[in-house]
C-alpha cells in the first residue's frame, strides 16, 4: 500500500546560493527537483508537495518597491501570493512532463494556499524577520513614518524592513486537497507558508503583513491531511550531531524524546535544520512518520533504506 507523503522542498530546489535568480535557472532546479517527486508518486504514494519562496518572494518585494513611482506597490500578501502562484507554476508543468514521459498515472494541480493565523500572536509584537531590500538608517527612519513599517539593523549591512512570522493555525482547502489526492492527483499547496490571513469573529479572511515558517506551515498541512509521512527535503542526506566538526554522527532512525533531547542540547542552528528538527519532532510526536534527506534519495529514504526518520518508539542512530 503506499503512503500520503507530505513533500516540503527546500529553498535549495529553486535556486541554489549565489545562483542569478533568472527563470532559466530556477526553472532548471525546478525539473532536477520535480524529477525525483515523481519517483515517489511512481513507487505508489499519494504526494502533496510544499515548497519555499524565500528569495523569490525577496525579488518580487524589491521590484515592488523600486517601481513604486511608476506603479503602486502592493502589499506583503499579495506578493506572497505572486511567488507561489508563479513557483507552482513552475512545478505544475515540470511534473506534468515529468510523469507523461515516465508513464506514470495522474494529474498535477497548484491549489492557490491562504495560511491563517491568530491576529493576536504575540509574533505582532515584536517582528523580527527580516525581508527586502537594504536601505540607510535615513531611508530606514523616513519609511517608518510614511509607511508604518518596522525597521532594523542587519548585520551590518544596513537597515530592511522586518515582519512578524506568526505561528500557522490553519491550512484552507484542505478538503479540496484531500479530494484532488485521492483521485490520483499530486497536489501542490501551502508555498511559501501560505498567504498570511487572519479571521475575524464571523469567520471573513483578510491578509495580514506576515511571512510564516515554511517548515511549519508544511507541518500543520501534514497533520490537516492526515498523511502518513512528512518528508522535508534538503541538501542533505541525514541529520548530524556536531555537524561540521571532526566527531559529527550520523542520525538514522530517532525516538522523539532522543531527538527532543538533542535539539535542547543545541545541535541544530536555529536558521537552518532547527526548524526542520522541530517540525519533524511535532508530526512524529502523533506517532507517524517523519523523514529529513536529500531529494535524490526521496523513494530509498521512504522505503526505510536512506535519510534520518524520527518516530514515536525507540530509534536508534
Amino acid at each position: 500500500m503506499g503512503k500520503r507523503v507530505v513533500i516540503a522542498l527546500g529553498g535549495n530546489a529553486i535556486l541554489r546560493p549565489n545562483q542569478k535568480a533568472t527563470f532559466e535557472n530556477q526553472m532548471e532546479n525546478v525539473g532536477i527537483s520535480t524529477d525525483s517527486i515523481s519517483d515517489v508518486k511512481k513507487a505508489g504514494h499519494q504526494v502533496i508537495v510544499t515548497h519555499g519562496n524565500g528569495p523569490q518572494v525577496g525579488n518580487i518585494l524589491r521590484q515592488n518597491e523600486e517601481a513604486k513611482e511608476v506603479v503602486p506597490q502592493l502589499p506583503l500578501h499579495v506578493l506572497s501570493a505572486q511567488s507561489q502562484g508563479f513557483i507552482g507554476y513552475m512545478m505544475e508543468q515540470s511534473l506534468k512532463n515529468a510523469l507523461l514521459s515516465k508513464g506514470i498515472s495522474g494529474s498535477v494541480v497548484t491549489v492557490l494556499t491562504q495560511t491563517e493565523v491568530d491576529a493576536s500572536d504575540k509574533a505582532f509584537q515584536n517582528p523580527t524577520k527580516p525581508i527586502g531590500v537594504f536601505y540607510t538608517e535615513e531611508e530606514s527612519k523616513q519609511l517608518t513614518i510614511e509607511k508604518g513599517w518596522e525597521m532594523a539593523e542587519d548585520a551590518g549591512r544596513g537597515y530592511r524592513r522586518v515582519v512578524a512570522s506568526p505561528q500557522p493555525k490553519k491550512i484552507h482547502g484542505v478538503d479540496s486537497i484531500k479530494t484532488l489526492i485521492e483521485n490520483d492527483t499530486v497536489v501542490i499547496s501551502t508555498g511559501g507558508g501560505g498567504i498570511p490571513v487572519v479571521s475575524d469573529e464571523k469567520g471573513i479572511l483578510s491578509g495580514i503583513e506576515a511571512v510564516i515558517d515554511k517548515d511549519l506551515s508544511g507541518l500543520r498541512l501534514a497533520e490537516q491531511v492526515d498523511a502518513d509521512v512528512f518528508m522535508i527535503l534538503t541538501d542533505v542526506n541525514n541529520v548530524y550531531l556536531n555537524y561540521g566538526k571532526s566527531d559529527q554522527m550520523k542520525l538514522e532512525t530517532v525516538a522523539v524524546e532522543e531527538a527532543n533531547r538533542y535539539v535542547a542540547e543545541g545541535h541544530f542552528a536555529a536558521g537552518s535544520m532547527g526548524p526542520k528538527m522541530e517540525a519533524a519532532i511535532a508530526f512524529a510526536s502523533n506517532g507517524k512518520e517523519a523523514i529529513i534527506c536529500s531529494l535524490e534519495n526521496a523513494v530509498d529514504a521512504l522505503a526505510g533504506l536512506s535519510g534520518t526518520r524520527i518516530v514515536l518508539g525507540s530509534g536508534k542512530k
